[in-house]
């Protein structure tokens, strides 16, 4: 501090302050210790704080350090850091690339993923070379996450060096090819960035595509979707040109849609656009937003015009998410609702406007409700209209107004209705809704000005009053257009502008000069001073627009020597017959945008927006699209996780009994083991005894009752990873069945149902439910069919086909699938008869929720050990007599759960493995035996509520 003395000397204190600790220092010391419990916090810690949008760039170097530690739990929250701030980082970033490289050969499938993103996220052009050769390898890597990720990093190789695009198109022509949902969506995303001109390389992969789309991730499925879109577009014809009658039966019969629709069936659509338009359908009941309009946007640039309101339904329910989906969907159906107006009218109410609605929202929906007005349903709107003028929102009553003459000029019946309607605004106490009236009132009435004379003499009056500048143009304007049908008025009017027209805004002083013109060519008598005053003052005006008018009008109409030639033509410049104006949608021209596109949200053509492309004139040709599919060959030995068909075969026959299952235990115990003899035999040894194999196979395939569909499923198994896990079939034990309509309730009617446990072949995520249905009264019951499900969000019902008909004492097996969405909540439906409804529902128990997984022993504990903590749940409990044997304890974990047994060297150890249906969660089961009678269970889960009830399941089978 400075501060003057008594005598005006200058002292100088010096203030010495402790330094200021840097905030991170706790951070580094914890990443420099030797712990990894300590790091694993502090990495935890930075991610958090990057989470929460804080700069954490400072740890860079001592973040970097730990790329190398073996932890792997360390290792994953390291590479998460560099992939945020390599690219900020690049020089700290290249001291370290070689333990990156290390990193894309790690055994784990996540280190070398991140290995990956954070080398592509390095954006310095001298390691093009190094990312380019990453990225093949992680193309061909086993592990289906890691080419995901090699997918990803494509874009961003291409965006720092362009000159690699022919080597990147190749690797997505590799990826393409791929059978894996999780890399679908995102090598099609890199197509789309790279090279979206070479639709050759979609021909091929199109029907997979098509089929995979169901099972992709949601984020997948919106771009493919889009994609498969402007495909469509360029290698179908247009379903909706005119064919031959008999092409159109054929294709109402191909479509399965009544013959009233005959006639207006345009086109017999090729098989692969009719399997877009089947596979898609589908993803309507999404529960994202944004793949239900991906789909809708489809239907309505690629389906015929009688298919196209299947989308309806779907793009309503999205009217009940978040104000933001809401205006995205609100602005297509505003669009759709202009030429596809009426597959939207039965859902009019739901585009009635809530007062909770932001202003934004209620303009959209105005706007549907004026596209969907018609001579039917327009009484019913107008009130609506009605109830909104009331609103505080001025902006909202504005549009209301708007759209109310939009509605008067589209239906010629309700004109002078609409009309005397905005002639009560006029009285209106805010003068911005009288001005919004006072506009669209003069454009109804050019439409009819002679009819309205008494109408423009009440506006006349209003000039006093109304003092927003349009509405007074507006006004003057009429007067001035039809002056000669209210003579007496307008002259005093021009008298009225001429004292304040100093005082006017600039478009009300157009409008004045414009009036003095046309009563001096119609009424020079009375107006002949009164526009020369006028004239004068717009003369000296300050804006040059007034002024350039002023002098162009006065050597117009006031004849003089040299313009006198021009005053004949005068009135037919100023009195010509105006065209009435056409009150249109705004969203009448966006369909030339692809819906759902940024594009059509802004109205402008958006940067990297690609135009939808026209239908071809001429059909291409289909053939491009024919694959040959080539048998996949039998799965071989795999030296790290002892996976072979002989394994699988003694595993399959190993539940049966207790002596096989002890023995098959230590077969595949010393196959699986990592010794390199054991795995060395099992390699070579495999090719030379496949057929054999295969034919025990189908011997072993209905041991313990497992299903037929075994070897197929393994003939065409290829496993992503040294570490996957295999799926299945089943262990039964007593099949439980349940009742779902009882024949009293169901008049006669009776319906069980029961768990198969076979996967659901249409869609591998649902849970397989087979219903038996009796009929169990004298006369034939018809038409049995599911009905309106009623879903918890996310669930799916895939139904079974219509039942024609059912016979007196007949019973019929049916099979459908329900996604649970890995939840016990209950899956309600109708089940109709043509005569009855019935409401019914069906809970499934926890164990039927999940599907057996083959693992070995080594894989077992290396999957347990990374669900700890609050992922395990462990319960004590004490076995009965009955439950001692091995047989016995099988029979009863399989019957409570649809698992699968590992194969165990310990005879006190019973471990089982099975993974949800819906979400793929790896779900471990280990039964240990204590001294005595008592047990310990053991449950490794995710999926803790799913844990806790399938230990109560358990402990209940075992004990009961």
């Amino acid at each position: 501090t400075i501060s003057m003395g008594t005598f005006g000397f200058v002292r100088v204190l010096v203030i010495s302050l402790p330094p200021v600790p840097d905030q991170h220092d706790d951070l580094k010391e914890m990443l420099d210790s030797n712990k990894d419990s300590l790091k694993l916090e502090a990495m935890k810690r930075i991610v958090a704080m990057i989470a929460r949008g804080k700069n954490a760039s400072d740890l860079f170097p001592a973040v970097v350090k730990n790329v190398a530690c073996k932890n792997i739990e360390v290792k994953k929250l390291v590479y998460v850091y560099l992939v945020r701030y390599a690219e900020e980082q690049q020089d700290l970033a290249l001291l370290s690339i070689s333990t990156f490289q290390r990193g894309l050969k790690d055994p784990n499938q996540l280190i070398r993923a991140s290995a990956l993103r954070v080398l592509s996220s390095i954006r310095v052009p001298i390691i093009v070379p190094i990312m380019m050769l990453a990225i093949k390898e992680a193309a061909s890597d086993m592990s289906p996450y890691v080419r995901k990720t090699a997918a990803h990093a494509i874009p961003k190789l291409y965006s720092l060096d362009s000159d690699q695009k022919d080597q990147l198109i190749e690797v997505i022509e590799k990826l393409l090819s791929d059978k894996t949902t999780l890399v679908a969506g995102s090598v099609v995303m890199a197509f789309e960035e790279v090279c979206p001109e070479r639709i050759d390389l979609i021909h091929k992969n199109y029907r997979k595509l098509c089929n995979l789309l169901i099972d992709v991730e949601e984020w997948g499925q919106v771009v493919i979707i889009n994609m498969l879109t402007r495909y469509a577009r360029t290698q179908f014809l247009s379903p909706n040109q005119n064919v031959s009658g008999a092409d159109r039966r054929e294709a109402c019969a191909f479509a399965s849609e009544p013959a009233s629709l005959v006639k207006r069936k345009p086109y017999v659509m090729d098989p692969d656009h009719r399997l877009l338009l089947r596979n898609t359908k589908p993803l309507l009941q999404s529960r994202n937003a944004a793949v239900v309009m991906s789909v809708a946007q489809l239907y309505f640039h690629l389906a015929p015009k009688a298919e196209v309101g299947v989308i309806a339904k779907a793009l309503v329910r999205l009217l009940r998410s978040h104000r933001s989906v809401q205006y995205v969907v609100l602005q297509n159906v505003a669009t759709m609702s202009i030429k596809r107006r009426g597959m939207f009218e039965p859902y009019l109410k739901s585009f009635y406007i809530r007062s909770t609605d932001p202003t934004q929202i209620k303009i959209l929906k105005l706007e549907v409700l004026t596209n969907l007005a018609n001579e039917t349903n327009i009484s019913t709107i107008l009130r609506e209209f009605q109830t909104y003028i009331r609103s505080m929102d001025k902006d909202f009553v504005a549009a209301t107004i708007q759209a109310i003459g939009r509605c008067a000029t589209n239906i010629g019946k309700v004109r002078d209705t609409c009309l005397n309607g905005l002639v009560q605004l006029l009285s209106n106490r805010d003068e911005l809704v009288v001005a919004e009236s006072v506009v669209v009132i003069k454009k109804l009435l050019q439409m009819q000005p002679s009819q309205h004379s008494e109408i423009i003499k009440h506006m006349a009056k209003l000039t006093d009053n109304i003092q927003v500048p349009m509405a007074r143009a507006s006004i003057l304007w009429l007067i001035g257009e039809y002056c000669e049908h209210v003579p007496k008025i307008a002259p005093d009017v021009l008298r009225k502008m001429a004292k304040s027209f100093t005082s006017e805004e600039d478009i009300v002083k157009l409008q004045v000069i414009n009036l003095a013109a046309k009563l001096y060519l119609t009424n020079s008598k009375q107006s002949k001073l009164l526009t020369q005053y006028v004239l004068n003052l717009a003369k000296y005006d300050q804006n040059y627009d007034i002024r350039d008018r002023a002098r162009f009008i006065r050597q117009l109409i006031v004849p003089t020597e040299k313009s006198g030639a021009l005053n004949k033509y005068a009135k037919k410049l100023f009195l010509a017959q105006k065209p009435a104006p056409i009150l249109e949608s705004s969203f009448k021209d966006r369909d030339h945008f692809q819906l759902g596109s940024l594009s059509h949200l802004l109205n402008a053509k958006a940067v990297g927006y690609q135009e939808l492309p026209d239908w071809p004139s001429e059909a291409p040709d289909p053939s491009v699209r024919n694959v040959e599919v080539l048998a996949s060959p039998l799965p071989r030995s795999n030296g790290k996780t002892g996976i072979s068909l002989r394994n699988i075969v003694k595993w399959l026959a190993s539940p049966l009994h207790p002596k096989g299952s002890h023995q098959g235990s230590e077969s595949s115990s010393e196959e699986g083991s990592p010794s390199e003899s054991s795995s060395s035999e099992s390699d070579s040894g495999s090719e030379a005894e496949e057929p054999h194999l295969e034919k025990e196979v189908k011997k072993k395939r209905t041991v313990s009752g497992r299903s037929t569909w075994f070897l197929s499923w393994a003939s065409s198994f290829h496993p992503a990873s040294p570490h996957c896990t295999l799926m299945i079939s089943p262990v039964f034990g007593a099949v439980k069945t349940h009742e779902l309509l009882h024949r009293m309730t169901g008049e006669g009617l009776s319906v069980e149902y029961y768990f198969s446990r076979q996967p659901f072949a249409p869609d591998s995520r649902m849970v397989a439910v087979q219903i038996q249905i009796s009929n169990n009264t004298a006369a034939e019951v018809k038409n049995i069919r599911v009905n309106e499900p009623k879903l918890l969000s996310g669930m799916r019902v895939q139904e079974f086909k219509e039942i024609e008909s059912l016979a007196p004492g007949e019973t019929v097996s049916v099979a459908m699938g329900i996604d649970f969405c890995d939840s016990t909540q209950a899956a309600s439906f109708q089940l109709c008869t043509h005569t009855r409804q019935f409401y019914v529902s069906i809970q499934p128990p926890v164990g039927e929720l999940m599907a057996p997984v083959f693992m070995s022993e080594n894989e077992f504990k290396k999957e347990q050990g990374k669900l700890t903590g609050m992922s395990e749940i462990t319960e004590k409990l004490t076995l009965p007599d009955k439950c001692q044997s091995d047989h016995v304890i099988v029979q009863q974990v399989t019957s409570a759960a649809n698992v699968s047994r590992v194969p165990c060297g310990s005879d006190k150890e019973y471990r089982f493995a099975a993974k949800t249906v819906s979400s793929g969660s790896l779900i471990l089961i280990m039964l240990e035996k204590k001294a005595g009678s008592v047990a310990q269970l053991t449950i490794n889960s995710e999926k803790m509520l799913i844990s806790t009830m399938l230990v109560k399941d358990i402990i209940h089978s075992l004990t009961q």
